[in-house]
C-alpha cells in the first residue's frame, strides 16, 4: 500500500496531535516555499572583527557615490562597516551607555523602589538600549533610546555629533520624506516649552532643516503634537506617506494635511494594540506588522483598521517570552520570500534572542508560520545590502540567505507531521518512505513514531538516514497513529520535501 504524505503549508502547533492530523506540527530552520517545506539558506560571516556591546540596530544605506554603509548600534557603541573595515564613530560627548537586558517598566511594581510617580512608570532607564536610525540625505542619524539624536556625517575618522536644537531626550527617531526634502521626528521626547519629558510628546524639525526645532522661529515648519489616552509611546514606522506611531495600548496614523499650524495629523486607528518594543513592526509595502504587549501579532494596512493576526503556533511564543525582555523583540521582513520575522527572547534559553516565528505574506504560502532557533539580537532586510544582515550576542555579524552552511559549519534544521491516522479500522505496518525531496545538500534522516492512541506513552520509533539521491528508507513501525520527522544537521546542507510515500501494510483489525 502507498500512503501520500501531503500536508498544507504551515505549522500548526497550538492544537492536539491528533486535532492538527494532516499538519505540520512543529519545526526549525524551515520556511514554506510554493506550498513546501524548505530548509532556509545559511549565513556567512559579513567581517572577521567583531562589534563591540550587544547589537540592537542595524541600518544599512548607500552615500551619493553608491558606496554601502552599515550602522550598528549597541549597547556601548555606535559602530560603522565600509569597504570591509569596521570604524568606531561612537559619540564622543553626549552619549550614555545603556543596559543590556530589561528589567521591568510597566509601571507600578517595576523597576527601583520609590523611583517615579505613584502607579507610573519609572523615569529611569529600565529596558536594554534601543537604537533607531534614519538617513538624511547620504547623511546618517542615529538615537539611542531616551537621548538624543546624533548626525554622521559621513567622514570615517569624525564622530558622530549630537544635532543642533534637537530634544535631549527621544524614545524613537525616524525620517520622513516630505516636501522634495526631509523632516526628522521625535517620538516621545522634551516639550517644546516646558522641557519636561513626554512619553506622548511628538516632535518634528522643519522640512530641509533638522537643526531647526522652533515652532515660533520665522519661516519654521517644526511643530508639536501631543497623543491622546494614557500609555506612552514606544516606536513608529513610515508606511506609504504615512507615518504610523505606536504607544503600549494603541495604533496612531499620522497623516501629512500641509496646515501651517498643524502640518500633521495624529488620528487612533486601533486601541488595545500597541507595540511590545520599539523594534517589534516592520512595515512591507503598505502594511505594518507587529507584536503588542499582549504578545499578540497584528497587521494594519492604509485605509483599514488594526487586526489581530491567526497564529496557530502563537501559545508556545506567548508562554515562553522571556519576562520584562519584550523590548529585545526584532521585527524585519524578507523581501526574496516574501515573509516577516520576529526574534524573541526565549525564557527556555535564558535572557537573550534565541528564536523567530516567521510569517509568508503572499502565493500559495500566504498564512504560513515557521520557527526557528537562531541567537540574532538584530535583523534587517536586504537592500541596499544583497542579503539580509543578523548580529550576534556576541558581535559576529552574518549576510543570511546566503550558501548553506553556518558560517563554514552545519545548522540543525527539521519539520514533524502531528499524528496521522493511515487506517481508520486497522493498525497499520510502515515498512519505509520512499522520500522526494529537491536541491538535497547532506544527509536527510526520517524518523516515524507509532503508537496505538493519542496519550500513548510507549510510541515505537524507527529512522533512517538518507544519503543524496537515496531510493528509499527502510522504517518497520507499527502503530494506528503515525508521526513523521526530517531533519538535517550537516554542513553543507538542505533539502526541499515534496509528497513522500509511506510503503504500508495492515497489521492488524481494531
Amino acid at each position: 500500500m502507498r500512503i501520500p504524505l501531503e500536508f498544507p503549508p504551515g505549522l500548526n502547533g497550538d492544537d492536539t496531535t491528533l486535532a492538527g492530523s494532516g499538519r505540520w506540527a512543529d519545526g526549525s530552520n524551515v520556511r514554506f516555499r510554493l506550498g513546501r517545506p524548505e530548509v532556509i539558506g545559511g549565513w556567512e560571516r559579513l567581517m572577521t572583527d567583531s562589534l563591540t556591546g550587544v547589537c540592537r540596530g542595524v541600518f544599512p544605506w548607500t552615500e551619493n557615490a553608491g558606496v554601502l554603509d552599515i550602522a550598528f548600534g549597541t549597547h556601548s557603541k555606535l559602530q560603522l562597516w565600509r569597504g570591509g573595515a569596521l570604524f568606531d564613530i561612537t559619540p564622543a560627548a553626549g552619549f550614555s551607555t545603556g543596559a543590556i537586558d530589561g528589567a521591568g517598566s510597566a509601571g507600578f511594581g517595576t523597576g527601583a523602589y520609590g523611583v517615579g510617580g505613584f502607579g507610573l512608570p519609572a523615569v529611569s532607564d529600565y529596558f536594554p538600549l534601543t537604537w533607531s536610525f534614519g538617513a538624511w540625505g547620504q547623511q546618517l542619524l542615529a538615537s539611542p533610546r531616551n537621548q538624543t539624536i546624533f548626525a554622521w556625517t559621513n567622514d570615517t575618522a569624525q564622530k558622530a555629533q549630537a544635532l543642533a536644537n534637537a530634544p535631549a531626550n527621544v524614545t524613537q527617531m525616524l525620517v520622513a520624506p516630505q516636501g522634495g526634502g526631509y523632516q526628522v521626528f521625535a517620538l516621545g521626547c522634551n516639550e517644546e516649552v516646558s522641557g519636561a519629558f513626554n512619553p506622548l510628546c511628538v516632535r518634528h524639525s522643519s522640512i530641509r532643516n533638522n537643526t531647526q526645532w522652533s515652532t515660533s522661529a520665522s519661516g519654521s515648519t517644526a511643530r508639536e503634537y501631543i497623543l491622546t489616552g494614557g500609555g506612552r509611546i514606544v516606536g513608529g514606522r513610515m508606511c506609504g506617506p504615512c507615518l504610523l506611531v505606536w504607544t503600549s495600548d494603541a495604533l496612531f496614523l499620522g497623516t501629512f494635511v500641509g496646515a501651517l499650524n498643524q502640518p500633521w495629523r495624529f488620528d487612533r486607528v486601533g486601541r488595545n494594540c500597541g507595540l511590545i518594543g520599539p523594534n517589534a513592526a516592520v512595515v512591507v509595502g503598505q502594511a505594518a506588522f507587529w507584536v503588542s504587549p499582549d504578545r499578540q501579532f497584528y497587521r494594519y494596512a492604509l485605509g483599514g483598521q488594526a487586526e489581530p493576526i491567526a497564529c496557530p503556533i502563537r501559545r508556545d511564543f506567548a508562554e515562553e517570552l522571556a519576562a520584562s525582555q519584550g523590548d529585545k523583540v526584532m521585527a524585519s521582513s524578507n523581501a526574496e520570500f516574501s515573509e516577516v520575522r520576529f526574534d524573541y527572547p526565549d525564557r527556555r534559553d535564558g535572557y537573550e534572542n534565541s528564536r523567530y516565528l516567521g510569517l509568508a505574506l503572499s502565493g500559495p504560502d500566504a498564512g504560513a508560520w515557521h520557527r526557528g532557533v537562531m541567537a540574532r539580537t538584530a535583523f534587517v532586510d536586504s537592500g541596499p545590502s544583497a542579503y539580509p544582515i543578523g548580529a550576534t550576542y556576541e558581535g559576529a555579524v552574518y549576510l543570511h540567505e546566503k550558501g548553506r552552511s553556518a558560517d563554514g559549519g552545519g545548522f540543525g534544521w527539521f519539520i514533524e507531521s502531528a499524528d496521522s491516522v493511515l487506517d481508520p479500522d486497522r493498525t497499520m505496518l510502515v515498512r519505509g518512505v520512499w522520500p522526494d525531496f529537491k536541491d538535497q545538500i547532506g544527509s536527510v534522516t526520517v524518523a516515524v513514531s507509532g503508537r496505538l492512541y493519542p496519550q500513548d506513552k510507549g510510541a515505537t520509533t524507527r529512522s533512517a538516514t538518507l544519503a543524496t539521491g537515496e531510493a528509499k528508507g527502510d522504517l518497520l513501525v507499527s502503530g494506528r497513529l503515525f508521526r513523521t520527522r526530517f531533519s538535517g544537521q550537516s554542513a553543507p546542507t538542505g533539502c526541499r520535501i515534496g509528497v513522500p510515500i509511506f510503503d504500508a501494510a495492515p497489521a492488524g483489525r481494531l
